[in-house]
This record gives structure tokens, sequence and C-alpha cells, in this order.
């Protein structure tokens, strides 16, 4: 017998996730840490007139994410494996930027093996994400070859900086609260690490591809949206967090818009990022979308500030939308197909037999 679909009270579920505020114990000293970490290179930058560079160091700054809550001496160790991961994907991504036939098979590459070591790790959120747009952005850098040293050297300058600041933040911090135990790691599944890992890569190669049919300029974009969305833990995270970037990035290239019509300096540049990144990490473990209102402006500026009055504020705000639709179509697309039994058990049997099954976990 056919049941009949209560649209209403579908209709009333969606808009409940959608405006469901989050709990969150996250103590404020968090937010600015990590305002400092990504501001201060830009501070630098705009003291010695070289706002490219400060930006490329604020890139790095975002490591400070990826500190863990537990005791001071796994964190620093955690967080210094991740530095070193940020410099590795950007190093990558700059190096494709000069044979476009590689930009595609690099950053599927460095998707795959950064969601393989951070789902063998357990890495938290936002796990894969930042060592993408680093890589993305990166990629899509208009630098010359014999610049790539100073670029690689600048995001492992901002690197240290948020180590720096991560460990007094550390010592503070854990006078307040004491910190989280060091969980044993569970046994690695071939589904969770080499399976889904393969399957994101593929999709952030897609979303790529679909830029590049399109002849989108500076499309890092896309494929951020698209792992953003396909990280969700379930099919209803994945929908959601969708249309909360969506929604979202509608709102924030308003905000954008309003700031770029501002005349910004370098120094307000600065600051207004620093502000931003504030709110962001206040605000995302309540609420993503009204997260990524603020996010939306923040990108726009940490990878294009240094051109900003050198083109139409209003082509970047349509790019940078366009862009976020179809990343997060891409990944939505790609997390029904994660999460769906039949593909998983299709797919997941082709590819356990394309490797050998030493390399399985």
């Amino acid at each position: 017998m056919q049941t009949r679909i209560d649209w209403k009270q579908v209709l009333k579920d969606e808009v409940r996730h959608l405006v469901t505020i989050n709990p969150s114990d996250r103590m404020w000293q968090m937010p600015f840490a990590a305002a400092m970490a990504s501001g201060l290179p830009l501070l630098v930058g705009a003291y010695f007139d070289h706002l490219n560079y400060g930006l490329v160091s604020s890139l790095g700054g975002l490591v400070f994410l990826y500190l863990p809550p537990t005791p001071l001496s796994h964190r620093m160790v955690s967080l210094m494996a991740s530095a070193f991961g940020m410099t590795a994907c950007y190093a990558l991504g700059v190096l494709s930027h000069f044979i476009a036939a590689l930009m595609m098979p690099v950053l599927i590459f460095i998707a795959v093996l950064v969601s393989m070591v951070c789902r063998f790790y357990q890495v938290g959120i936002p796990g894969s994400l930042f060592f993408v747009m680093a890589a993305a952005i990166g990629a899509y850098s208009p630098v010359e070859m014999l610049q790539v040293p100073l670029m690689v050297g600048l995001i492992s300058m901002g690197t240290v900086l948020a180590g720096l600041i991560a460990f007094f933040y550390s010592v503070h911090t854990l006078r307040l609260r004491a910190p989280v135990p060091v969980a044993p790691l569970p046994p690695a599944t071939f589904d969770f690490v080499v399976f889904d890992s393969v399957v994101i890569g593929a999709c952030v190669g897609v979303s790529l591809a679909c830029a590049q049919i399109l002849d989108m300029e500076k499309a890092y974009w896309v494929p951020v949206s698209c792992l953003a969305v396909i990280q969700g833990a379930s099919l209803r995270a994945v929908w959601t967090k969708q249309v909360h970037r969506i929604l979202g990035t509608g709102i924030g290239l308003t905000l954008s818009w309003g700031l770029l019509a501002l005349p910004l300096d370098k120094w307000s540049v600065a600051l207004t990022m620093m502000i931003l990144t504030f709110i962001v990490e206040t605000a995302v473990v309540r609420h993503y979308a009204f997260a990524v209102v603020f996010i939306t402006p923040l990108t726009i500026l940490l990878a294009d500030a240094a051109t900003l009055g050198h083109g139409s504020p209003a082509a970047l705000i349509q790019a940078r939308f366009v862009d976020t639709v179809l990343g997060s179509i891409v990944g939505l697309v790609g997390g029904v197909g994660l999460h769906s039994p039949r593909f998983r058990a299709v797919a997941g049997g082709v590819l356990r037999r394309l490797i050998p099954a030493r390399f399985r976990p």
C-alpha cells in the first residue's frame, strides 16, 4: 500500500534543521587566538606595504584551527604535523599552476591523500578542508616560477606563527579547562579510510572539471565548496550543509558587496579579516549558515584582497556565488552516492579489486 507523503511535515522538518542553533562550550579565547594567527601576518604585510605576502602567510595561520583539545604535548605535535601538511599542499598547488594539465590530477591527489590521513588519524572538523583550500588557492595564484620558494616560505612562516600562538593559547587555556585524554585510534577500515577518500577526491576532481569546462576564472572555490558539503557525516548532514552553504553564501555575498564598495586600504583589509575570523570561529559551532555569511567575505578577501580595485566587484560576487552553487551541487551528488549502500557495494568492490590486499587497511 502506497503511503502518502506529508509535505507539510517534511517542510517543517527541513526548516527545523535549518534554524537549529547548536550549543557550544567554546571559550572566547579560541576565536581571538585564531584571529591573531591569521591576522598578524596581514598587519605585518600591511606595515611593509606587501599585503599580498601577508595574505599567503595568513593562509598558513589557518592551521591553528587544527589544534586538538588534548594535552599540550599531543596538541603541539598534531599542530606541527598539520603545519607540514598545509605547507606541502600549498606548494604542490602552486607548482601545478605552471602546467595546466596537472592542476586537476594534483588537486585530486591532494584531496584523496589528505582525506585518508585525516580519517585514519581521526582529525576532527575542519578535516581536509583547509588543506585542499590551500592547494586550490595556490593553484590559481598568479606567481612566477622564481617566486615559488618565496611563497612557500611565506606560508611556512604563517604556520610557525600559528604554532607559537597555539602554544601560549594552550598554556593559558589548560589552566582553565582540563584537556581531553588522547583516545586510542579505532581500527582503520577500507570503506571509511580508502573508499570514502577516493570518492571525495573524485568529486573534487569532477567539480574542478566542470569549472574548467565552463571556463570559470579563479574557480578555486568550486572544489572547496564541494569538499565542505560532501564531508557531512550522513546524507542528512550533507543535504543540510549544502542548503546552509548556498543560503549563507547568498547573504554573505551581499555583505561582501557592501565591504567591497568601501574604500578599503591595506590596514582596513587586515582589521576586517581579523574581525571576520573572530565572528566565524565564534559562530561556526553554533550555526553553519550564519557562519558562512561571514566566511564568504573572508575567503574573498583572503584570495582576492591583493587585486581589489583591478576588476568589477559585481563580477567577483557573481563568480563566487556560481562557484558555490556548482561545488555544492557536485558535493550533494557525491554525498548521495557516498551514503548509498548500493553504490558502495558496486564501486567499493571494483576499488577493492584494483588495490593490492597488502595496501588495504
